[in-house]
């Protein structure tokens, strides 16, 4: 865990992101205006007190006539407080979740860039299940930072505003040591200060242990998470194979991890409560009591009083704002972090691939021609999967790529750009576009006709082409279900899946195709079939096949051994 300061630091650059941003004007004019609500609560509550001092003065005087003047205070001030909170809370909610959606975008954005949401799996450090930390993190940590920014801000008026008021009520109080007497000017203001700095830093050293615990909890809870939608994704694999008493003993490994980081978690919070507890007590009794003495030898009234407690609480209360927000700092602080980190590895991977001795070359070319210039496939550990590839493809060439299957899949990624570690060129063809089929195409939960054109618009599609290409790929049954909208992923089989591959892949038309065993779950008959169809469909296209057929053989003339 980094150390205070430079956590700090590193929060505040994320922060000054947000304050500087194109919306700047008003982000800080909502900023600002909060802030004057804030000052307005501070004067209600100075006000409050006054009135509180004029209210025991009355009822000591046994007079009716000042209470009802009291009254009338009360209802002005009772309407003045109802409007500042409705408009103080209105314009924090709205700055919370401005930096909510700007922190928000700024994550995924990162994120979801140019295949770094899938290199940063190959890559060492915390970043571990993004969809929590852009989710819930990114939540935790503005909301957080502003309710704790504004209470602190609250705090520290109140503290300039109740120490005037308690300096000029304590008075002098003359200490008698015998052999001389020492007079003291704001007794109550000294005793309010030692009081609330001795409580913090207890309540500091009894709250340190939570910031561990807490991050480690909402690790665990993202793993445990993780886990059932993994085996959710994989129910039918699962169940095929009798794959439960597994996927259920890994449950409960995952769910014993977050029991004992929850009994730790409790033992911190027990720990703080019980401290808070006991303070929240004491400090309702303690102020009268300093003060109780100069009431009873009649050198205050009743009203000063009162007075001068609820002016040493709100005193020491703004004092003890660590010992207060101890358990809201913590959990702030490890969302923070668990951001940071996040950010981190992506930023590790910017300076990564902007090492040229480190990273595959990939180029647009002049010529219509895919290019392979002493190419090495090496893993983020240095490893080297394959070397010295040198080749060219001209377009309209269909070449099987053989051998080593997961080596031809690195193959694919480095083309696409997203396996950029290696040496050497990939040349890509001048002006055309790459299409690239996995053995499972990603179908978005959504309508059918979406997902069959993802990611582009089902408005560029005419409608005749997409139900002639339905047929054609043998999907006559779902054509009735283009305009439902469910999670196709787990609807469909992953046959029907592989054959809206197809559909994806005819409605794109494009130059340049590759094909991962993007058949492999049809039968050999209709995987044949299918290959038939592209090269009928898209004569003049390349094609680089990785396929197990040996049917598949004939229909290409090249092959890549790898």
């Amino acid at each position: 865990m980094p150390d205070s300061r430079h956590f700090l630091v590193q929060f505040l650059r994320l922060a000054k992101q947000f304050w500087c941003s194109e919306q700047k004007r008003t982000i800080r004019g909502a900023a600002l205006l909060l802030a004057v609500l804030t000052m307005l609560q501070m004067v209600m509550a100075v006000l409050l007190n006054r009135w509180s001092a004029g209210l025991f003065n009355a009822l000591e005087q046994h007079s009716m006539a000042d209470l009802m003047t009291q009254i009338g205070k009360l209802a002005i001030l009772f309407v003045c407080g109802i409007v500042l909170t409705g408009s103080h809370l209105f314009v924090k909610r709205n700055l919370m979740i401005s930096w909510r959606d700007w922190m928000t975008e700024h994550v995924f954005t990162r994120w979801m860039k140019d295949g770094a949401h899938y290199l940063i799996s190959h890559l060492p450090g915390e970043h571990d299940n993004p969809d929590g930390r852009i989710a819930e993190d990114c939540r935790i940590a503005t909301e957080s930072a502003v309710g704790m920014a504004h209470s602190l801000f609250y705090s520290i008026l109140m503290l300039v505003g109740f120490t005037k008021v308690l300096w000029s009520l304590s008075g002098v109080v003359i200490l008698d040591l015998g052999f001389a007497r020492l007079p003291i000017h704001g007794h109550l203001v000294w005793i309010a200060i030692v009081y609330a700095a001795t409580a913090s830093w207890l309540g500091w050293q009894v709250s340190r242990p939570l910031t561990g615990a807490t991050n480690q909890r909402q690790s665990a809870e993202a793993n445990f998470r993780a886990s059932l939608l993994e085996a959710r994704e994989n129910s039918q694999a699962i169940a095929l194979i009798r794959g439960e008493p597994y996927e259920r003993r890994q449950f409960r490994e995952l769910f014993h991890t977050i029991r004992l980081i929850w009994n730790a978690q409790t033992r911190a919070w027990r720990n703080i409560l019980m401290f808070t507890t006991g303070y929240s007590v004491f400090s309702m009794a303690f102020p009268i009591l300093v003060s109780s003495p100069r009431y009873i030898l009649g050198n205050i009234t009743l009203g000063t009083l009162m007075q001068s407690a609820q002016a040493f609480q709100h005193m020491a209360s703004a004092l003890s704002w660590p010992v207060n927000n101890a358990g809201g700092i913590a959990e702030w602080r490890a969302s923070v972090e668990r951001i940071l980190n996040l950010l981190k590895v992506l930023g590790h991977l910017d300076a990564e691939l902007a090492k040229p001795d480190h990273v595959i070359k990939v180029q647009r070319g002049e010529r219509p021609v895919l290019a392979f210039r002493d190419l090495s496939l090496v893993k983020y550990d240095g490893t080297v999967v394959a070397q010295n590839i040198n080749m060219e493809i001209g377009q309209g060439e269909r070449v099987l790529v053989s051998g080593n299957p997961f080596t031809g899949a690195k193959l694919f990624r480095a083309i696409a750009g997203i396996r950029p570690w290696g040496s050497g060129v990939i040349e890509l063809p001048a002006g055309s576009r790459l299409f690239f089929m996995p053995p499972r195409p990603h179908l978005p939960t959504g309508t059918l006709r979406n997902a069959i054109c993802y990611p582009s618009s089902h408005q560029v599609l005419s409608e005749e082409d997409l139900l002639e290409t339905m047929r054609l790929a043998g999907l006559t049954n779902l054509i009735d279900k283009l305009d439902n909208s469910e999670r196709w992923a787990h609807t469909l089989s992953r046959q029907e899946m592989q054959r809206l591959g197809m559909v994806r892949l005819l409605l794109n038309r494009p130059q340049w195709i590759f094909l991962q065993e993007a058949f492999d779950s049809l039968e050999p008959e209709d995987e044949e079939q299918m290959m038939r169809l592209i090269c009928d469909q898209l004569p003049d296209a390349t094609l680089l096949t990785i396929s197990h057929m040996p049917s598949n053989a004939a229909l290409h003339r090249r092959r890549l051994e790898l």
